[in-house]
């Protein structure tokens, strides 16, 4: 039986937080500022995410990345991070007040001639990019119902070896809950269904934060 997994207490968490580059001025400072919205807060990725974005985005040796839902621009400062010289990273995103907070740290990060920032509905977007196969890492954490149609949208612009990065994927746990049949948990968990099935991929899911899935385009 694979059971070789550790609880992860409070205690266990700040030791690996510890155990992580710590966050500088810019990530600390938005990081309290999106604390500030109270609930929708929970909407920001974790620290330690955060970390594993700058260097999945190094680790694939990114030039071209998507992201798909920025809220006030964490994930996309790390991301923007890990490009390489001269990289781009797009986001979209539908809301005007929350990426208002993400445009004055994309400057105060000096990113802000690294991204390009689109409010539209996501969809749009997506599908205006030339169907080249030309990015190399996307990353999606926006609403869980079109997580599929953002998946094939980009799939084939995606190059071969590109990665896909999908957030939420243990939806607090409720994707193992068949008693939950709220649409976003049924989405997350279609698509979780789909993806360890989908041969055009390779692809792992890990307990880092709600849930990370990693799909690397065969």
């Amino acid at each position: 039986m694979d059971d070789k997994f550790t609880t992860l207490t409070p205690q266990l968490y700040a030791y690996l937080l510890a155990h992580n580059p710590p966050r500088d001025a810019v990530l600390t400072d938005l990081a309290a500022e999106t604390a500030a919205l109270g609930g929708w807060s929970l909407m920001q990725i974790a620290h330690e995410q955060g970390v594993f974005l700058s260097l999945l985005a190094r680790l694939v040796g990114a030039r071209r990345i998507v992201e798909v839902g920025t809220f006030t621009g964490y994930s996309a400062i790390c991301l923007a991070r890990g490009l390489v010289p001269g990289g781009r990273l797009l986001c979209c995103d539908v809301s005007e007040e929350w990426t208002a907070i993400a445009r004055r740290y994309f400057e105060r990060a000096g990113l802000a001639e690294r991204i390009d920032l689109r409010i539209a509905p996501a969809l749009d977007t997506l599908r205006a990019l030339p169907e080249r196969p030309e990015i190399d890492l996307v990353f999606i954490d926006a609403d869980k119902t079109n997580y599929r149609n953002y998946y094939e949208t980009l799939l084939p612009r995606l190059r071969a070896g590109g990665l896909f990065v999908f957030d939420n994927v243990l939806w607090m746990g409720e994707v193992a809950n068949p008693a939950n049949q709220e649409e976003s948990t049924v989405a997350i968990r279609a698509l979780n269904d789909h993806l360890v099935g989908d041969g055009r991929v390779d692809t792992v899911m890990l307990p880092i934060a709600d849930g990370v899935t990693l799909a690397v385009k065969r």
